[in-house]
């Protein structure tokens, strides 16, 4: 089980134990006896509070999670704090509101909760001091502390300082899966501008060089190739998004082929042939064309000798199959791990990052089960598969009036 499956465990286990005694017991009315009443309570407040949480602790985040929090513990009030002070509050009094970030400044320092006394508070305003006691518990992420959990209420005992302890643990452990979440998009955006970024270095250069030699010999030539050229970085380099459909990867594809063959002249043939019926399905943004710069580049490119590359999309039901194949000189299973791991077939050969991104890509998207397919050997070209799952069908609705 995963640390923040345990944690969640363990947080709800305590919290029904603590709740039981403070929630109403059911009439004879209710449906179940009191464990059935309570755990569905703290389950149902926990899981309103968890989608707050899970996008990070920000002022908004808090606020929508404060209210939450607090019909979880049951206490008179609860405070929500990050380093830049009070992000939320929820209870009464209004006046212990100005003093929780001064009590979480400890915490978020040590990291450890601290006992907050209401004699002890320094506030001067009637009842405050009558108010009670608090508990204050750091929220933590990766073993820092970038919040904190503060409850008040008339009598802070063992029992409330046990469930604010968990409750700051399943808090947290929201929290590690926000920070997860960012961390994945992020990678994925790095990734992104790595495949970029390692497509202009050469491809860039290559096409340019290939576009001045038509100036003087065959200008006009060298004018389409310029609009192929522009047409294909205006795609490539846009915002990433994470989807694109299949037709505009085609295109994107056809503009590189057109590049290559003016590259490479007669040396390189390719062919697409697609099901036009499967031409809007939602794919990868970029996770075609470096399949097919793959199969250029170690069909073409690295041997000097001819090669045909094909594209084939076929529809297959509930999926849509696309193969990318070539007739080089193949590869063996050894290069093939290696190229699927980002490293390169041979020395002094560019690596197969964009290879390796889209498989990692696919398999983020759709499930491990979705990962490229690499058929390959050593004077028998090369075939890279994918498979791309259909989005489920929108069932419309009808409604008719009866007369």
């Amino acid at each position: 089980m995963s640390t923040t499956g345990w944690v969640l465990l363990c947080a709800l286990s305590v919290l029904i134990g603590f709740v039981l005694p403070r929630r109403r017991r059911p009439s004879s009315g209710d449906a179940g006896g009191p464990t059935e009443e309570a755990t569905f309570v703290t389950l149902h407040i926990a899981a309103m509070a968890a989608p707050s949480l899970r996008s990070g602790l920000t002022r908004d985040s808090a606020r929508k999670a404060v209210g939450h929090l607090r019909a979880l513990l049951g206490t008179g009030a609860v405070a929500v704090t990050g380093p830049e002070g009070l992000l939320a509050w929820d209870g009464a009094p209004a006046c212990r509101r100005d003093h929780a970030r001064e009590h979480a400044g400890p915490v978020l320092a040590s990291a450890r909760p601290r006992l907050v006394s209401g004699d002890a508070s320094g506030c001067d305003t009637p009842g405050c001091a009558a108010a009670g006691d608090g508990i204050v518990v750091p929220l933590t992420v990766d073993g820092r502390a970038v919040g904190a959990l503060a409850a008040y209420d008339s009598v802070v005992g063992t029992g409330l300082v046990r469930t604010v302890t968990e409750v700051a643990r399943w808090a947290s452990g929201q929290l590690e899966l926000a920070e997860l979440d960012s961390s994945r998009r992020r990678a994925m955006e790095a990734e992104m501008r790595s495949l970029r970024a390692q497509m202009s270095p050469h491809f860039v250069y290559n096409a340019l060089t290939t576009i001045a030699s038509f100036v003087r010999t065959d200008p006009e030539r060298a004018r389409e190739l310029l609009v192929e050229f522009a047409d294909f970085n205006r795609y490539a380099l846009r915002r990433a998004r994470d989807l694109a459909t299949l037709a505009e990867e085609l295109h994107c594809v056809d503009r590189y082929l057109i590049l290559e063959r003016a590259r490479f002249g007669d040396r390189l043939r390719f062919a697409v042939r697609v099901a036009p019926e499967v031409l809007s399905l939602p794919v990868p943004f970029l996770c075609l064309q470096p399949l097919v710069e793959n199969a250029v580049k170690h069909g073409v490119a690295a041997t000097g000798r001819s090669c045909e590359v094909r594209v084939t999309v076929h529809d297959a039901g509930a999926e849509a199959h696309v193969s990318v194949e070539d007739d080089g000189p193949g590869m063996s299973a050894e290069q093939v791990a290696l190229l699927l791991d980002g490293g390169s077939v041979a020395p002094g050969a560019e690596e197969g990052a964009g290879l390796a991104g889209v498989d990692l890509r696919l398999r983020q998207l759709y499930g491990e089960d979705y990962g490229l397919t690499v058929e390959s050997a050593p004077d028998a070209g090369t075939r890279v598969r994918l498979r791309v799952p259909k989005p489920p069908p929108v069932v419309a609705i009808c409604s008719q009036t009866i007369t």
